[in-house]
């Protein structure tokens, strides 16, 4: 046992969570490492081809009879899940910030978000009503059933390592699905953690199965597999469209939540005060690690230098360190997250912008640190402005008129969502529909929640995670068309 481990909680080091896999492991173990300190957390069980289509088997040979379960019983051990998530809260918070690095507060909250998932769908577990249809043929009696697909696949990240699989996993269970879940090889513990209470809620074995190995081995097996009859996915864009052709030969029901690339539009009629307190929200929650994150800020000339001043110092002003101390900014995930911030901004000073603050790893608190950096007068032309960065660097450039603003906006493939400060009803009113994002945030950041159907257009994905739109995805509908003779 480490001291990492001491230090966290007992059943993080118990046995029946490190093996994780259960009947699913196989020979090779998963070295987990603080991204602060790069200290050895634990070592998790990995599973293999076989591990994963065994996982396959019983959540197939669960489903019938989960599925068959009265909705009321199903809501219940979400309940009791739900309730056993916020027992254990400080343990998973302390589990996140040794594996995912982010600052303790933000794990608590994160927890508190994942439990929200978990007690939404139990309420929407006793609502999937037959629905009535006013029949056009004599004598038909017409009904719609919403029937759980069957068994769904889950693969999350490591950027919300609770979150993600609460929200995909509740809804899928509520439907009456049975799930597999995949987590992200840096952040495993967490969702043994989540699998582990579980459990303890008395789910029935099959039900819900955590499979921890190399993506590409226990992924395709899954793609490949015609019982596995839905997918979701929050990841890169990249990644998303590799499971999508994967998916195409067992037409796979697929929710896909990818990349985003935000514009931060700031008009010159905003509350500047608090267009810079949300953009420096927007920009640097999850020390940048964040789908939501303001990628692009574009400023109205008008007001542009002094938002560049009241931002930079603002920045500043923020704190840097181990998870543990609950800074504002944490370290990265890993040196290819490094990398990208180094990559980033070096194209962008080629391209003619100028740092106002930070744009460097800060070695005095270890490699994964990059510094809160503020870009400005950053061109269109430089890799950031097209690329997502998901790190703590906010490029900042100035912009004319309310067409300009949406043009450049829109000029991306990514489509997840857009934030817009303004004082103007009429302007809002036409952001709001002339942005091609999924979402659209106006004088504020947080836009989440359970109630809310999240996801992105074009690029950033397909379906909807969260809200009543959050079960379609593993559910379809039958139609019975029924004469009584």
């Amino acid at each position: 046992m480490t001291e990492m481990s001491k230090r966290l909680t007992p059943w993080i080091t118990d046995a029946a969570l490190l093996r994780g896999n259960g009947d699913f492991a196989g020979q090779g173990r998963l070295a987990v490492r603080d991204p602060a300190t790069g200290d050895l957390v634990a070592q998790v069980a990995l599973s293999d081809a076989i591990g994963a289509r065994a996982a396959v088997d019983a959540a197939d040979e669960a489903f019938g009879d989960w599925a068959g379960m009265l909705p009321q019983d199903r809501a219940s051990l979400l309940h009791r899940w739900h309730d056993l998530i916020l027992d254990a809260k400080e343990d998973l918070a302390q589990i996140m910030v040794a594996e995912q690095g982010k600052p303790i507060s933000e794990a608590r909250g994160e927890i508190d978000y994942a439990a929200s998932f978990v007690r939404f769908y139990a309420e929407e577990a006793l609502r999937p009503n037959i629905e009535g249809v006013t029949s056009h043929l004599p004598d038909a009696e017409m009904e719609l059933w919403r029937e759980p697909v069957g068994v769904a696949a889950l693969i999350t990240p490591w950027n919300f390592p609770s979150a993600m699989i609460t929200r995909k996993a509740a809804a899928a269970l509520a439907a009456g699905c049975t799930v597999i879940i995949h987590p992200s090889a840096e952040t495993p513990l967490s969702a043994l953690a989540l699998a582990e209470l579980a459990r303890r809620a008395g789910f029935p074995e099959g039900v819900m199965s955590t499979v921890v190995g190399d993506a590409a081995t226990i992924v395709g097996e899954w793609t490949a597999d015609a019982r596995v009859r839905a997918l979701s996915f929050t990841g890169s864009t990249e990644v998303g469209k590799l499971l999508y052709r994967q998916s195409a030969d067992t037409v796979k029901r697929l929710v896909l939540e990818l990349g985003g690339h935000a514009p931060f539009i700031v008009f010159d009629d905003a509350d500047l005060d608090r267009a810079v307190t949300e953009a420096v929200k927007a920009k640097f929650a999850t020390s940048g690690q964040d789908c939501l994150g303001a990628n692009r800020i574009y400023v109205q000339r008008e007001v542009y230098a002094e938002f560049c001043a009241r931002f930079t110092q603002a920045v500043q002003a923020l704190s840097m360190g181990s998870g543990q101390n609950d800074p504002d900014i944490g370290p990265l995930i890993n040196e290819k997250a490094i990398q990208k911030q180094v990559e980033q901004v070096t194209d962008a000073l080629a391209n003619g912008a100028k740092v106002l603050t930070g744009g460097a790893v800060d070695e005095s608190l270890g490699p994964l640190f990059f510094q809160p950096t503020v870009l400005a007068d950053v061109p269109d032309t430089a890799a950031i402005m097209s690329q997502e960065n998901f790190g703590p660097v906010a490029p900042i450039t100035a912009f004319d008129t309310e067409e300009e603003a949406i043009q450049r906006a829109n000029a991306t493939e990514y489509g997840l969502v857009a934030y817009v400060h303004s004082l103007d009803p009429r302007r809002i009113y036409r952001l709001t529909r002339a942005l091609q994002f999924g979402m659209v945030a106006v004088n504020r950041t947080k836009v989440t929640g359970a109630p809310i159907p999240f996801g992105g257009v074009k690029q950033s994905g397909l379906g909807r995670e969260g809200a009543r739109q959050g079960l379609e995805a593993f559910t379809d509908i039958k139609y019975v068309c029924r004469d009584w003779g």
